[in-house]
């Protein structure tokens, strides 16, 4: 799976609608058109997609091919996102790449009561930090 082409794929407001509509009801192509009040080849379209990134699994019923929403990847990219809600930022340092070699050298702590301790460094005569992770007075 891969996390990227699956929110590209649920970017669309269309294929959001389609896939919705895949979780309630196993529906074919010619009824989630006139659901959706769009043309079939468009709503072919919407599919491919959602099936390349393997949200959708389709099932041949007789003439018509029947789509059904794999949830394990609903799942596992859902997962992912809110394991981006974990991540703590870190204080800014020379060692994690936000100063330049020439700022570096510059490089203090300041003390902000608000948010703790943060590294920053001072451009000459500015007063200013040139840190481009923030900007500390």
């Amino acid at each position: 799976m891969d996390t990227i082409q699956v929110l590209k794929a649920l970017s669309d407001e269309t294929r959001m609608k389609i896939l919705k509509m895949l979780l309630e009801y196993n529906l074919c192509v010619r009824a989630i058109s006139r659901r959706l009040n769009v043309t079939e080849a468009t709503v072919s379209q919407h599919l491919k997609v959602l099936r390349e990134c393997g949200l959708i699994e389709g099932e041949k019923r007789g003439y018509f091919m029947h789509y059904n929403v794999n949830k394990e990847i609903l799942k596992r990219v859902s997962a992912e996102i809110l394991s981006l809600t974990e991540i703590e930022k870190e204080t800014c340092s020379p060692k994690l790449g936000g100063c330049s070699p020439s700022e570096n050298e510059r490089c203090h702590v300041m003390k902000d009561e608000n948010q703790g301790i943060k590294r920053c460094c001072k451009r000459a005569g500015e007063g200013r930090c040139g840190c481009r992770k923030h900007n500390v007075e």
